[in-house]
């Protein structure tokens, strides 16, 4: 295949193969029977192989996924050579055919109805596995030539994974939307079903192998495009993640565009690959304009439905090709259908045609970043159609003017489910509350505080010169803000609190909790204990995390008693403190933070402090909206100021997606920054993966979330629900995985706040 290329061409090409492959390989598991330890390793719980086809998602066949118990299964990776395996359970949520009622436990792979495709969610959040990136067009376009496999085999006793290649032999069931592609020329072993079949000229997966023939070498495999089938949900208006198709590909196209403009990443990506590959997808679009558009289409809701993108499609006035089957049924695939069709010199209008109605498309749900989601995509239309003449830019100017005109004059409701994100509590007749609702919101954030109702307590001290141990205690804290106190201890070990706090907790709770209505557990800690991870404690063996059992947020109980770190070498301004407020003359700092500890001068303290109560009553009486304040799609850069802080406005939630890896300043610093920029509201991650994990899905999670409740007074009870959630393996929520919220009322005060204050 590479015989036209020059020599020096012909090695570049090569090369782009071999590093094609290495993507391929990284991205393919095995699938086994769900046990544990050694056992992973025993041929005998084999099953197949899969692939990761999005992060958290494997596709596979179904006759191997069914040989899991009760639809459990175990996915074992491995992310890079010599790194070793790792293992993640597994769910069967869909097979193609449908054999949810177990019928299909006795089918092998030579009887199983076509396509034979499951896919398997993981109930568990990983982040550090290759996803394969799936071409936008039916399998059947791939008539001839060869294509690359992998999978997963027994090798003298032990389980290796291999690749190889496949001739394309033709196709069984012609252009009908079933159809499977015939493969020759090669030994196919035992286990490799499940596996990816490439195009290798353009790098992109198109199929998974069904079977091997029992006559000849080779065997078949089934288009991808047949994913397409799955079951469209029955409610009239299906959110994201309750579509299993749209929740994978939207993932799928969001984790590759991520992941190309990832700043910080050395990783070579599927769009480098396809650029060195010479790959051209369609007749206009490189591989890294194809996946910065299909990023973008996949932040936009879905098509109403089928009906509504084909007609679409029908709309364009220089689509020649033949409607696609199976019938296209996401962005992308409408995207695919344009390949095959307009003259070289009038593709490209085509795709921004295309691209703009998506934009003005009927929406089944909207969620808050909608809007930015449009003027995304419409930022990259632009920037494509320089390209073109200036009647053609005038036209695209104009109908991106009347869909202006249109949204405004438009009556806007409140999304009623936010994919994977923070839900709201529900308004009167099941209801999510309007915007024009704020004045009610008003009038509930003028009482005390937020928290309505009485919530427990839990105090920890760290003892300075026994930092391994602390004193706490637990109490009951009235709306009102009285503070009744249970239990107090002291000295005992930071690494077994959790076994000491069964009791007091437990009583403390049957104070508080109301039938179906779990309290909230407030955990005060000092700021450089803010990221202890209080929600994953268990009370008791066997028990649920609190985090998942109730909503648990933080609070920092020495606010008036931070250290100078905070206005560090990235804080601007330099080191403050009491020795340091002033210049050796006696010179007003520029930093605005002088005296802050010391009790004589409280003009800044009540500064600060009525900026604070501003933004908690502005905060639960409006709409929220994140900042990520750590991270630039995946760059580092440094928290801001504490003067930067105070700047922005009053609705603004603070979010820390770094937190935990690599930064300008250490976590402590950076929380610290915060509390002094006077705010009580703001959420961090802590990160367990690799520091060039993608992160868009996180920042996308909390900005459409924080967004969406009508005030901040729902954020506890909606981290609560996504905890949850992450328990029960809800892929659509494992963006939220390790998550905590600050959420700090200065209505409602710590006991002793402010007693070095008062004393005479």
């Amino acid at each position: 295949m590479t015989g036209g290329h020059a020599p020096g061409a012909s090695n570049a090409f090569d090369a782009a193969r071999r590093a094609l492959r290495g993507l391929v390989v990284a991205a393919t598991v095995r699938i086994h029977r769900p046990v544990v330890g050694y056992a992973l390793e025993e041929p005998g719980t084999f099953l197949g192989s899969g692939f990761f086809v999005a992060p958290n998602w494997v596709l596979t066949c179904a006759h191997v996924a069914w040989g899991g118990e009760g639809g459990e299964v175990a996915v074992v990776y491995e992310t890079a050579p010599g790194r070793g395996t790792s293992t993640a359970p597994g769910r069967v949520v869909a097979t193609l055919p449908d054999r949810a009622d177990g019928a299909g436990r006795a089918l092998s792979a030579g009887n199983w109805p076509a396509p034979d495709l499951a896919l398997v969610q993981l109930t568990e959040p990983v982040d550090d596995h290759e996803c394969v990136y799936v071409s936008e067009r039916p399998a059947a376009y791939y008539g001839e030539g060869r294509v690359l496999y992998a999978g997963w085999t027994e090798n003298e006793g032990r389980l290796q994974v291999m690749d190889g290649t496949l001739t394309v032999q033709g196709t069984i069931g012609g252009w009908s939307s079933d159809v499977q592609m015939r493969l020759g020329d090669n030994d196919l072993p035992y286990g490799v079903s499940g596996g990816p079949v490439i195009d290798p000229e353009r790098g992109e997966v198109i199929g998974v192998l069904k079977a091997r023939s029992d006559h000849r070498p080779g065997g078949t495999s089934t288009g991808i495009e047949q994913l397409r089938t799955l079951r469209v949900p029955a409610q009239a208006v299906p959110a994201e993640h309750t579509d299993l198709y749209q929740a994978v590909f939207h993932a799928h196209d969001r984790y590759h565009r991520d992941r190309q403009r990832h700043p910080a990443s050395r990783r070579q990506t599927w769009t480098d690959v396809q650029g060195r590959l010479g790959a051209r997808p369609g007749r206009t679009l490189s591989p890294d304009e194809r996946i910065q558009l299909l990023g973008r289409l996949a932040e936009l809701p879905p098509p109403e439905s089928t009906r509504g993108l084909l007609d679409i499609l029908d709309s364009l006035p220089d689509l020649q090709a033949p409607t696609p089957l199976p019938a296209p049924r996401g962005w992308r695939d409408g995207l695919g259908a344009l390949y095959e069709s307009a003259s070289d010199d009038g593709a490209l209008e085509l795709v921004l045609d295309y691209a703009m109605r998506a934009m003005s498309a009927p929406r089944p749900f909207v969620v808050p970043s909608t809007p930015d989601a449009e003027k995304a995509l419409w930022v990259w239309v632009w920037q494509a159609a320089q390209r073109l003449s200036a009647r053609y830019r005038s036209g695209l100017a104009e109908q991106r003017i009347e869909r202006l005109r249109r949204r405004d004059e438009a009556e806007h409701d409140v999304p009623d489910t936010v994919s994977g994100g923070l839900r709201p509590v529900r308004g009167p007749g099941g209801r999510r509350p309007h915007r024009q609702d704020a004045p009610d919101a008003r009038a509930r954030a003028r009482r005390v505080g937020s928290v309505a109702r009485p919530s427990a307590l839990l105090e920890l001290v760290r003892r300075g010169w026994e930092p391994d141990r602390c004193d706490w205690s637990v109490s009951v804290a009235a709306p009102g803000g009285e503070v009744v106190r249970l239990h107090q201890t002291e000295r005992t070990l930071l690494a077994d609190l959790p076994a000491h706090l069964a009791g007091p907790l437990g009583e403390a709770f049957r104070h508080c909790d109301e039938p179906g209505r779990p309290a909230l557990l407030q955990v005060a800690l000092p700021h450089a204990l803010l990221g202890l991870e209080v929600d994953t404690w268990r009370l008791a063996p066997g028990q649920e995390p609190l985090g998942a059992l109730r909503p648990v947020v933080v609070r920092c109980a020495d606010r008036d008693r931070l250290p100078d770190e905070a206005f560090g070498a990235y804080g601007g301004g330099g080191p403050v403190g009491p020795a340091r407020a002033h210049g050796a003359d006696g010179a007003h700092d520029s930093s605005g933070l002088d005296g802050l500890d010391r009790p004589g001068d409280l003009d800044e303290l009540d500064e600060l402090d009525a900026e604070r109560r501003a933004r908690w009553r502005w905060l639960h009486a409006h709409r929220a909206r994140a900042e990520v304040l750590d991270c630039d799609e995946g760059l580092r850069k440094p928290v801001p100021t504490v003067e930067q802080l105070r700047a922005l406005s009053h609705g603004t939630v603070p979010v820390l997606c770094r937190y935990g890896d690599l930064r300008y300043e250490d976590d402590a610093e950076a929380l610290a920054r915060i509390v002094l920029g006077g705010y009580g509201v703001a959420l961090w991650r802590r990160r367990r993966g690799r520091a060039d994990a993608v992160c868009g899905e996180f920042h996308r999670g909390t900005i459409d979330g924080v967004a969406e409740p009508p005030s901040a007074q729902q954020l506890p009870e909606a981290v609560h629900e996504l905890r949850m959630r992450l328990r029960a393996g809800r892929t659509e929520s494992f963006w939220a995985d390790g998550v905590a919220l600050l959420y700090d009322d200065p209505h409602q005060p710590l006991p002793g706040t402010g007693d070095l204050l008062e004393a005479p």
